[in-house]
């Protein structure tokens, strides 16, 4: 899930937070990032070029790298979905999202700290309280009412209805004062009317709406988390500001769960295997992999273009929800989703001309 839309027109300049491009992206761990005093990086391109307070910086091509990071997000939380359908089927979904975030981050403050020694993760206060905000609207508001409402909604449909992402940010930058362009506002309407038609179960009460109201939440949670990361000041290294991210996340998750009661009535020998399988994958795959090729992206390429993950990863999470735990392809499923495609290609291909 998390952030979206986009403007034709060429991004303005931003400051790096970064002074090169990593080598390996996908990985958890880079080589060591050099800060930028400019300031905090714009990864939305909101920043008013002519105010003298707004970061500066080159402007940033949509590299190799880039897609390569792309990618890993599209595949990896796409298959996230049928991870979290198969953690909620025995274990609680906050105490289990919490364990999730808390240990994908502890597990990447150690490799940081190891790699490139304790100062890598050291950070000021105000970088810690933005980080730790952050990961409670990205996985506490937008992580953790996702995997509430898979308990109640077929994993395909819970991915596509968060395709409803780039819509909250086209507000959100209309808010700022930059208008979307016409390719990017085309492609989020195409994405909007899947959205329409993605709905129709629960108007007609095949599903809970209930469950469908709660991933429309997570995905503006999500979307404010993205969002806001532009005007914080964040950690400069993606990967330490990741981590503190899932703590934030996974801590606010725990808290969560306990006040909810989840704890009672749970049976640690009475979780099946393959609950245990889908969350040690969303730890290593879908957590301390893809969070943090996710966290690396909004620091090097447009927002507009990372959202498009949205779109992509229902795609692979229907197919995989309907190979593994057959989800029924329903008229509205497959509809909505050749039309949120549809609307990734236009905006994909909007955001390479820019």
């Amino acid at each position: 899930m998390t952030s979206p839309a986009v403007d034709p027109a060429p991004e303005p300049p931003r400051a790096s937070a970064l002074s090169r491009t990593p080598t390996a992206p996908i990985a958890p761990i880079a080589p060591a990032a050099a800060t930028d005093p400019t300031g905090p990086i714009d990864p939305t391109g909101l920043a008013d070029p002519s105010d003298p307070s707004a970061p500066t910086g080159p402007v940033r091509r949509i590299t190799g790298a880039v897609w390569i990071a792309l990618g890993i997000v599209y595949v990896l939380w796409g298959s996230t979905y049928l991870a979290i359908r198969l953690v909620v089927e025995t274990l609680p979904p906050f105490l289990s999202a919490g364990a999730r975030y808390v240990t994908a981050g502890l597990l990447l403050l150690g490799l940081v700290a190891w790699r490139r020694g304790p100062g890598a993760v050291k950070v000021t206060r105000r970088q810690l309280g933005s980080a730790f905000l952050v990961g409670l609207l990205l996985l506490l508001g937008g992580g953790g009412l996702v995997v509430l409402a898979s308990t109640s909604l077929p994993s395909g449909l819970v991915a596509l209805l968060i395709s409803v992402v780039p819509a909250w940010v086209v507000l959100l930058k209309a808010a700022a004062g930059r208008r979307p362009g016409a390719g990017g506002l085309a492609g989020v309407l195409l994405g909007l009317g899947g959205l329409a038609v993605l709905s129709l179960p629960g108007l007609t009460g095949e599903v809970k709406a209930t469950g469908i109201v709660l991933v429309l939440l997570a995905a503006l949670f999500w979307s404010l988390g993205s969002f806001s990361s532009a005007y914080l000041p964040m950690p400069a290294d993606p990967f330490t500001a990741s981590a503190y991210e899932m703590i934030a996340g996974g801590l606010g998750s725990l808290v969560l769960g306990l006040a909810k009661g989840e704890r009672h009535g749970l049976d640690l020998a009475s979780v099946s295997g393959r609950s245990w399988a889908g969350l040690g994958y969303l730890v290593v795959f879908g957590s301390l992999i893809g969070f943090t090729a996710y966290a690396w992206l909004l620091q090097r390429a447009p927002l507009s273009l990372v959202a498009t993950y949205a779109y992509v990863n229902p795609v692979v999470a229907v197919a995989l929800g309907a190979l593994f735990l057959r989800e029924a392809l329903t008229w509205p499923l497959l509809l909505g989703g050749v039309i949120v495609v549809g609307g990734v290609g236009l905006i994909v291909s909007t955001e390479r001309r820019g």
